[in-house]
């Protein structure tokens, strides 16, 4: 069994939203140890990550909730699980999406500022107009 502190410690989460997720009833059948505190074993530590990891997918405490509430059905709420799972993976492929686009875009001016640099391409800006005599024309930055 653990105490709060060392699940914190296990799963990378403050104290505080262990404590809140547990009066939230995000983790259902918390134990209590004989001075009446909170103690969770290993089942319960890998409940607790995978509440943080649907926290960083984006869910809400009340998604989170109904999430928890699902799964305390059984196996009678797999499809609802699923479904609600679903969502949440086209929303984050979305992310990924918008991300590998700015990472591309960050390359693309890296390259485009080395280029500058080394004297293999002349500077041009979309911001201000580059005259010959500032080694660039036209628009670019």
């Amino acid at each position: 069994m653990y105490s709060m502190k060392e699940v914190c410690e296990k799963v990378g989460m403050t104290y505080e939203t262990l404590k809140f997720y547990c009066n939230k009833g995000l983790i259902p059948n918390v134990k209590r140890d004989q001075r009446n505190y909170r103690v969770f074993d290993d089942q319960d530590v890998a409940w607790i990550k995978s509440l943080s990891c649907l926290k960083r997918c984006g869910m809400s405490m009340m998604e989170m909730k109904e999430y928890v509430d699902l799964c305390l059905k059984g196996e009678s709420s797999i499809h609802k699980r699923k479904a609600i799972l679903e969502i949440k993976k086209k929303s984050l492929q979305e992310k990924l999406q918008e991300v590998e686009e700015c990472i591309d875009y960050i390359d693309t001016k890296q390259q485009f500022y080395d280029d500058v640099l080394n004297g293999k391409i002349k500077y041009v800006s979309h911001l201000i107009n580059v005259d010959e005599k500032n080694e660039g024309y036209g628009k670019q930055n």
